[in-house]
């Protein structure tokens, strides 16, 4: 790919949480957590971390590997809402259109698969991003809600539950911290969106 043409429409800096939605082979877009790395970040391998791009890594043969794999990118979405992040780490989420009402910015990307290898028992991949198209879609004046964080904490915890590298029953402890810490600092959404982070883990 060349040098990037397009900014991204936020500062990135360390990991950013974000949405993105791949197409598959249904025609539908599957909506799915994606950490991005700042260029340059560490916690990725060498190539990744090196490159001038943002990078991302996807785990095991997930429908957000295939879909890089077989279509070449996917839109990265960047939203507040509590809910429609929890229900895409948790759960099987498929859209008719690419960007999310939710989403108050995205960027269409191309990826590029930079690296492989395996952690514990789970084979990674690593994917340079290169922005090939950016929009604003709303501005708002940046806030820090403790009961957000804990929801996105929460899913992390919840996604690794039963993963043979992870400590099922320390997953369950961090959770249980997370819903608490949600319930206590959250809104009504950030509510909301812990009830179902707790009923997607009792199923």
């Amino acid at each position: 790919m060349t040098d990037d043409p397009v900014a991204w429409p936020v500062e990135l800096r360390g990991v950013t949480e974000t949405l993105v939605t791949t197409l598959g082979p249904n025609d539908l877009w599957n909506v799915a957590p994606l950490g991005v790395h700042a260029p340059a970040a560490s916690g990725l391998s060498e190539a990744a971390a090196s490159a001038s791009h943002p990078a991302a890594r996807t785990w095991g043969q997930t429908r957000t590997w295939r879909n890089f794999r077989e279509r070449g990118g996917g839109y990265v979405q960047f939203t507040r809402d509590p809910e429609v992040f929890v229900e895409a780490a948790l759960s099987i989420t498929e859209r008719d259109e690419p960007v999310l009402a939710e989403a108050d910015a995205w960027v269409r990307v191309g990826v590029t698969r930079v690296a492989e290898g395996t952690a514990g028992e789970t084979d990674w991949t690593d994917w340079r991003l290169e922005a090939l198209e950016a929009e604003v879609e709303r501005e708002h004046v940046p806030t820090f809600n403790r009961g957000y964080a804990a929801v996105i904490e929460a899913t992390v915890a919840a996604s690794r539950l039963d993963v043979p590298s992870y400590d099922t029953e320390r997953l369950r402890d961090r959770l249980e911290y997370f819903i608490g810490v949600a319930e206590r600092a959250g809104g009504p959404a950030e509510r909301r969106a812990i009830d179902r982070v707790r009923a997607l883990t009792e199923e």
